[in-house]
Parts: C-alpha cells; structure tokens; sequence
C-alpha cells in the first residue's frame, strides 16, 4: 500500500512504495535548527520513494556526509540524504510530518540523546542512543 506526502506548498510530493513502519527521533543540534524542534523521520531507500517537482528541492550540504533537502518555494522541511559510503548511503530520512497521514507510525527511537534539551520529553519505551554511540557506529564510513 502507497502512501503520499509533500511540502507545505505542494511544489515537492512524493510517493513511497509502503506505509513506514516506524520512525525515529534525532536531537542533534543540526536537526533542530533545521526543523525547528526535534526531527521526527523515517528511512527509506532511495529506489523506495519517487519525486514530483524535483527541481523545487534545494539541497544543502549540512556535513561531508549528508545534506538537508527542502522546498525551494515554501521552505518546508522535507529529508536528509546520506551521502557516506555505506550500507545508508543514498537513504532518505524523510520528516514524518510532510506524510499526508502520518498515523500509524510509531516512534521507536531517539538518537543524539544526550543533546536533547531537557524542555520535552517522549513517554513510552524508547530505543536510545547518545552522540558517541552513532558516531561509532558509523565511524568506519565517515570521510577524513
């Protein structure tokens, strides 16, 4: 079963293959200031999701590993793209509410824990990882 999703505007939708079966939550000082709050997202592979209106996405390079894609027109939030070698490279972290429906799709995880500021908190069992422990697990594929 398709699901749809896009920006504010509409310039930039998309279709993914299936319904997320989860997503996750990252706190990280860039995924804040890039979304105002805490980034809700879930991956997807890039064969996974197809584009309309690609030429309205601006991409912007946030680290040599990864870039925040967005509409050029609205400014609407709308995925991170790993470009690291690895087993995530070209993944798309799309932002969970630019689903049409995003119900049904609980988060299960919170990344960069130890950067969260203590002004909110998520109830539930929740699968928690600090900065270090992802920057290890992905030391091998970031570059110099």
């Amino acid at each position: 079963m398709s699901v749809t999703g896009g920006c504010l505007c509409g310039a930039v939708r998309y279709t993914v293959e299936r319904k997320p079966k989860e997503a996750g939550a990252c706190h990280c000082q860039m995924c804040r200031k890039i979304s105002g709050g805490v980034y809700i997202a879930f991956r997807l592979s890039e064969s996974e999701v197809t584009f309309e209106g690609k030429d309205h996405i601006a991409r912007y390079a946030s680290s040599p590993w990864a870039e925040r894609c967005f509409c050029k027109l609205c400014g609407g939030n709308l995925f991170y793209h790993v470009l690291a070698d690895g087993p995530f490279k070209g993944n798309h972290h799309i932002g969970l509410g630019t689903l049409d429906d995003p119900s049904g799709v609980p988060m299960v995880s919170e990344i960069y824990i130890d950067q969260k500021p203590d002004s909110y908190a998520f109830t539930g069992d929740l699968h928690q990882m600090t900065q270090a422990e992802i920057e290890a697990m992905y030391a091998e594929y970031m570059p110099d």
